[in-house]
């Protein structure tokens, strides 16, 4: 059976835990029977977009070019995970439109808990000034208005938001249900 191509687009601030989210999904994925890639943003930017900066273009022109390879994989029948910060609802919109097959998930957790969980003391030196264009400190994260999913990394644990996750796509129709073994089946 030929599966239809589609883009879950994982965004959130930095350390929310979005590519931890992203490598739970992909095995349920591949179980299921669909191909899959994984695009992380910070492997991303390590190749794909190698010299790009921080300013809102350089991002823009970032996520420009992570939504065209999800385009181009998800017209051909793979199941892509996108797993990068996007901070602006224009460009994620822009996305969504150029993909089409287009599931967003929030992953939401605090300010407060990021910076608990920190331990490259990222958020510490943004919000002590030494960091400049840090989302969601010095630089802006739009939320999303209407994503199809809201994950919230710090109050649910990963099997929990990946349970939302895995519901909603079957929901839609992009990965097929498997029904639970009945005791006597088991």
């Amino acid at each position: 059976m030929e599966h239809k191509g589609f883009t879950v687009w994982f965004t959130g601030l930095s350390g929310a835990g979005k590519t931890t989210l992203a490598n739970a999904l992909e095995p349920v994925l591949r179980e299921r029977g669909l191909k899959v890639e994984k695009l992380d943003g910070d492997v991303i930017r390590t190749n794909l977009s190698k010299g790009l900066g921080f300013s809102k273009d350089d991002r823009d022109t970032n996520i420009r070019r992570i939504a065209f390879v999800c385009d181009l994989l998800t017209r051909n029948g793979v199941a892509v995970i996108t797993s990068a910060i996007s901070p602006y609802r224009d460009i994620r919109e822009e996305a969504r439109q150029m993909i089409g097959s287009f599931v967003e998930v929030y992953v939401r957790c605090s300010i407060e808990e990021l910076s608990r969980r920190d331990v490259k003391g990222l958020y510490a030196k943004a919000l002590a000034g030494e960091i400049k264009n840090f989302t969601g400190v010095s630089d802006p994260y739009e939320e999303p208005v209407n994503p199809e999913v809201v994950v919230d990394s710090e109050r649910e644990t990963i099997e929990e938001s990946l349970e939302k996750v895995v519901s909603r796509l079957e929901e839609l129709g992009y990965l097929p249900r498997v029904e639970a073994l009945s005791p006597a089946t088991a």
